[in-house]
């Protein structure tokens, strides 16, 4: 066993002792997720296509992973709660770059999130956006489901670097499910040496491409009323006249964008920012960059004015949930058209 894996191998002990701490009950706080500029495309990871996938039980593990990240409805009920899935807030499988991409979120991972307000690992950012994103329960940690994505994720980052640094002979290394659902930002996570110096422990969440690329603000505020055309005209025709998205055959084809299938007030994608953020670098869907970037403002102000499933800390007062959670740019806890947004959640 070389010196790569040996040390990989040390972080399943190693991250025992880090998810002890990090289950500790924190104070939970909202705050703007971080936004990047964007980078040029030479600079961003390709991962590897899918058909290398190795047959072997690790393999499985990350084979897994896709699937349930391409269709996550096989957990409704079980960990999801609406009609997403992980693959309507990160494209392609989330393999694309400025699309908030796997590879990008598991080298960013054990980080600090002032959201709860503790270090988390790359798996229990992933329970969190069964909490919020899917508005359900989320896996338990070591479950088959949080290692599975882990791994799938952990495979789309690894293969990218390789090739990205002209290794492209070198096969994924196995990891431990604890090292996993860690995350490669982890010091006990050890790169090639050829990678060390670009990326030290502690700092690989600056990949180019992660994250959604962050806009100016409008030379307007975002408007409503103004958003409400650009839905009609642009994004009716997938998501539904009312937001609830298209199904055919049972199959949701098409997220709901509001309504009481939709993510919850909770999730990032309700801030007004973050949902502009996503739709002018990656809607219309396949096309991406189509609309001008007030029109990302203002349909993401329409689409984020209208009730969602309840923000799973709500504790029976709007006012205070409000005051602790939502000090950001959305309309929970607001006025709009004479009724107060998150009265009528779902």
């Amino acid at each position: 066993m070389n010196k790569y894996l040996i040390a990989l191998a040390t972080a399943t002990l190693f991250s025992q002792s880090v998810m002890a701490t990090t289950e500790m009950e924190l104070p939970d706080r909202q705050a703007e997720l971080p936004a990047h500029p964007k980078t040029k495309k030479v600079d961003q990871l390709v991962p590897r296509d899918l058909s290398t996938i190795p047959n072997t039980p690790f393999g499985a593990k990350v084979k897994q992973g896709y699937s349930l990240f391409v269709n996550s409805q096989t957990l409704r009920d079980k960990y999801v709660g609406n009609e997403q899935n992980c693959v309507n807030c990160h494209m392609q499988a989330g393999m694309k770059a400025n699309s908030a991409p796997l590879w990008g979120a598991f080298m960013a991972y054990p980080a600090y999130r002032s959201k709860n307000d503790k270090v988390n690992t790359y798996g229990e950012r992933i329970q969190g956006c069964f909490t919020y994103s899917m508005d359900g329960t989320p896996p338990a940690k070591d479950s088959p489901e949080l290692v599975a994505l882990s791994a799938y994720s952990y495979w789309l980052a690894m293969g990218g670097l390789f090739d990205q640094y002209d290794m492209q002979d070198r096969p994924i290394s196995e990891l431990s499910d604890a090292a996993l659902q860690l995350g490669g930002n982890d010091p006990s996570f050890i790169l090639p040496v050829e990678m060390k110096e670009d990326l030290p422990a502690g700092k690989r969440g600056t990949l180019a491409g992660r994250s959604y690329p962050k806009l100016d603000k409008p030379e307007q505020g975002p408007s409503i009323e103004r958003g409400e055309i650009v839905y009609n005209t642009t994004c009716a025709s997938c998501h539904g006249a009312n937001g609830e998205g298209i199904k055919a055959n049972g199959v949701q084809s098409f997220p709901p964008l509001w309504g009481k299938d939709s993510f919850n007030w909770g999730a990032g994608m309700h801030r007004v920012n973050t949902a502009a953020f996503f739709i002018y670098e990656n809607m219309p869907l396949g096309k991406s960059i189509q609309i001008a970037k007030q029109q990302a403002w203002d349909v993401a102000a329409f689409m984020n004015s209208h009730e969602r499933p309840q923000d799973p800390r709500f504790n029976g007062d709007l006012k205070a949930t409000q005051e602790k959670y939502h000090n950001h740019q959305g309309y929970y806890g607001k006025t709009v058209n004479g009724k107060v947004i998150g009265s009528n959640a779902f």
